[in-house]
């Protein structure tokens, strides 16, 4: 199974994926108030095929048929100055030479940075990639104007609008940075701050929903 089966239950009006266990858990203990609707959290599990597969079964009808999706959990800055901990906020997100424009990304960053006073935003494209990058491809993707990298968001956002037209967003926290090489999330203090940052978050993405014009189908 490529994904964590979504639960049934009322209509969903956003659906957040993500690939880790950690970032599920983050989302998934978040504050949830103020939507028009429940939040269901997916994990799809790593890959840009696993992350596909899923939100497009997720999607295919049920609860969860005209959800705006946000792909959401962790990534690897590529500007210098980034730091652990910063937010990243896709206008676009790229994969295989396809790019899928993000829905109201100014609104949502100005929804994020009220519900993390003091926390850095950065906006731009967010690339995808089906490995974890390294050293001297940090320059080459930084290169194209990517300013960071993960490898589910841009599958997700592309999965998401393959099964109809919604809004969707790409909010990852940087865990990994030019300065900052880690090595694995989970064993180091900034992973920690990591999954605290994503699950203050969650108000930012109720606003950003309610606020954002619903497609017509």
């Amino acid at each position: 199974m490529a994904g964590t089966p979504v639960p049934d239950g009322p209509a969903a009006r956003v659906l957040c994926a993500g690939a880790l266990c950690s970032a599920r858990l983050a989302l998934r203990g978040g504050d949830h108030s103020g939507a028009r609707g429940p939040v269901k959290v997916l994990r799809t599990r790593m890959g840009p095929v696993n992350a596909e597969r899923a939100v497009r079964a997720a999607l295919a009808g049920g609860p969860l048929r005209d959800a705006a999706v946000v792909a959401s959990g962790f990534c690897a800055g590529l500007a210098p100055g980034m730091h652990p901990g910063d937010l990243v906020i896709a206008d676009e997100t790229r994969i295989g030479g396809a790019v899928t424009p993000c829905t109201d990304t100014a609104l949502l960053a100005a929804a994020v940075s009220r519900a993390l006073p003091g926390r850095r935003v950065h906006t731009g494209p967010l690339t995808g990639s089906d490995h974890v990058v390294r050293g001297p491809e940090r320059a080459e993707l930084r290169a194209t104007g990517a300013i960071a990298v993960d490898m589910e968001s841009a599958a997700t956002l592309r999965g998401a609008l393959a099964a109809g037209p919604r809004p969707v967003a790409a909010v990852r926290v940087v865990v990994d940075a030019p300065e900052h090489e880690l090595v694995r999330i989970g064993t180091v203090r900034g992973g920690i701050s990591a999954i605290r940052v994503l699950r203050a978050v969650l108000p930012a993405f109720h606003e950003w929903h309610r606020s954002s014009p619903l497609p017509r189908r």
